[in-house]
């Protein structure tokens, strides 16, 4: 268990440093993108290319939930023919969610308001990237490789920045950050200098896809539609109805909130492969540790974002009177979103997977909700709190009796 906390903190701590890294890249785009509600269209088109790009998202959850499972069991030649089929069937998937982001990106793009074509280019050349760069993290993840995805995050981060840094200050347009955020990918290109630790799986292929795995990838897709809904779908409500200036309002506050899941979320990555290793109960009180420094972690920088809204506003270029009156309500919100997050993950990871689907349905009902009701910046941030704290009862309720339960885990 002291491997699960050096690897929890390692990588939170690195994970943190490349999140700062990324709010460098918010802060030069907030200034140089200061006119014309570009810096929000930014945000909301990199927000809209992470819901193209959540079908492979969904199946590398799953896929790392199996890889976890036989590598903790020691069954290597499961695990072996598992990790040869999977690269198969990552490479379909990447290849059908490449089709899939092509279909839609357009009629997609014209419902929330995305007008320009050029705009729409760059987003679909962002999902391509990012469909392609899962394909090999997926593998990392799953075999709990949690330093070298750490390294390639910083990696990532850093030519982010230096693309912004040039590209943006010379065409400042929302097209030119949304392709800094393209430039990331190139960083998975590390994982060729442990090419040979893919290539010693020389086991027949075994192709994931039989009934259980199905039902697995199902619920799975449940729980990462309500975790995008939750976290990322407020950007597309925005889009669809708030004026250029609401937008980039809006953007700047929910950016600095929503760093408050996204900063301590990598905690919850190491506690899912660590959890789906070992589901009949083994070091349960360790993740639960790693769960209330979760907690904490999210609690303190909620407390510590409205103490600083300015400083941080300041730091964004945008310390506007909407920009800091938003910052409230909203880090209300994410607090209680990443506790939603947190308990997903862990029933997820767990099999409890009636309460994952109850996830993904509060998360769909959520979005609904912001869709039809939030169709002003003062009406979608009266209404935000209320529908996250109302899902937090509901999914809170349903975890504390299964938790309860005698054997609510099945066996490996």
């Amino acid at each position: 268990m002291n491997q699960l906390w050096r690897s929890g903190i390692i990588f939170t701590a690195v994970s943190f440093l490349a999140g700062a890294g990324n709010y460098v890249f918010q802060a030069i785009i907030g200034r140089q993108l200061a006119h014309n509600g570009e810096f929000g269209l930014a945000n909301n088109t990199i927000g809209f290319t992470a819901f193209l790009g959540l079908p492979l998202a969904i199946a590398t959850t799953a896929i790392t939930h199996y890889i976890a499972r036989f590598k903790s069991s020691g069954d290597h030649a499961r695990l072996e023919g598992l990790l040869a089929g999977c690269r198969r069937s990552l490479l379909r998937l990447t290849v059908a969610g490449s089709v899939f982001a092509i279909v839609l990106v357009k009629p997609l793009g014209l419902f929330f308001h995305f007008q320009r074509t050029s705009l729409m280019l760059a987003a679909l050349l962002c999902v391509l990237a990012g469909l392609w760069s899962s394909y090999a993290t997926a593998l990392c993840q799953g075999l709990a490789w949690f330093k070298r995805l750490a390294g390639i995050s910083l990696l990532a981060v850093g030519l982010r920045l230096a693309f912004c840094e040039g590209a943006v200050r010379i065409w400042p347009v929302a097209e030119t950050a949304v392709l800094a955020t393209v430039l990331m990918v190139l960083a998975n290109l590390v994982l060729l200098f442990w090419k040979k630790d893919f290539q010693q799986f020389h086991a027949r292929p075994v192709s994931p896809w039989n009934r259980e795995f199905a039902g697995y990838f199902l619920v799975s897709a449940a729980c990462g539609l309500g975790g995008y809904f939750f976290t990322q779908g407020d950007q597309l409500v925005a889009q669809r109805y708030f004026s250029l200036v609401d937008r980039d309002a809006y953007a700047a506050a929910e950016r600095l909130a929503v760093a408050l899941p996204m900063t301590v979320s990598p905690l919850l990555t190491v506690i899912f492969t660590h959890r789906s290793g070992h589901p009949a109960g083994q070091g349960r009180r360790e993740q639960f540790k790693l769960l209330g420094l979760y907690g904490l972690g999210l609690g303190g920088g909620a407390v510590a974002l409205i103490l600083l809204r300015a400083f941080c506003l300041n730091l964004l270029g945008r310390n506007t009177p909407a920009a800091g009156a938003m910052i409230v309500p909203l880090a209300g919100t994410m607090v209680m979103v990443g506790l939603l997050q947190a308990f997903a993950v862990w029933s997820l990871a767990s099999r409890w997977l009636k309460l994952a689907l109850l996830y993904g349905g509060l998360g769909l009902a959520y979005w609904i909700t912001l869709l039809c009701l939030g169709q002003s910046p003062a009406a979608l941030l009266r209404v935000m709190p209320l529908a996250a704290g109302l899902a937090l009862v509901i999914l809170l309720a349903g975890w504390w009796a299964t938790l309860r339960r005698p054997d609510p885990i099945p066996p490996a």
